[in-house]
């Protein structure tokens, strides 16, 4: 029997992040929306190490009201039971099948970098935001849907720290490249986008 310390699901767990919480927070493996654990912790927090080989079962650490929204999820109940928002760290990023249905399983996989959650139910449309898979900053996943949540890409820890007496640098990134025309309205100051 292997000690527990070398159980790479324990380590892959953990990796989900952030360490201030994965390093005391329980480790469990789910299959079948129940949860057998590998390692007790002692903090509120349970990871899952996921599977690298199936769609939509990334590493993730969930705080106790993020824990039950998953767990309704993965019981397949027609709305989550939290009854405070939940906090779910999907740091190792994840691939899930739908933006839009929280219960297809056979759509083609959609990739997401490192990203975490605030499961509790957001209106895209009333809060002013999209809807859609983005690499970069938040969308509410599944709208329209009573599993509806705020997904935010990235690590809460991104970016430089703010300290008394720094000064503001503001810079801009593209992504794709710009039309001439863009690239003309930008350099005459007007902010469109095409």
């Amino acid at each position: 029997m292997k000690d527990k310390a070398e159980d790479p699901r324990i380590a892959r767990a953990r990796l989900s992040r952030p360490e201030g919480v994965t390093k005391n927070a329980t480790v469990a493996v789910g299959a079948g929306g129940t949860m057998t654990v590998l390692v007790k912790g002692t903090n509120e927090w349970v990871c899952a190490p996921g599977d690298e080989n199936k769609v939509g079962d990334p590493p993730m650490c969930m705080n106790p009201m993020g824990l039950r929204w998953m767990m309704d999820a993965m019981q397949g109940k027609s709305a989550p039971t939290n009854t405070a928002p939940g906090m779910i760290y999907m740091l190792c990023g994840a691939t899930q099948r739908s933006n839009f249905d929280p219960s297809d399983r056979t759509s083609p996989a959609i990739p997401k970098g490192p990203h975490w959650m605030i499961t509790w139910p957001f209106d895209a449309e009333a809060n002013g935001l999209p809807a859609t898979v983005r690499d970069k900053g938040a969308w509410v996943m599944f709208a329209g849907t009573p599993y509806a949540y705020l997904h935010v890409c990235g690590s809460p820890w991104e970016g430089n720290e703010y300290r008394e007496g720094d000064k503001a640098v503001w810079t801009m990134v593209y992504g794709r490249p710009m039309s001439a025309s863009s690239a003309k309205r930008t350099r005459t100051g007007i902010c469109t986008q095409e």
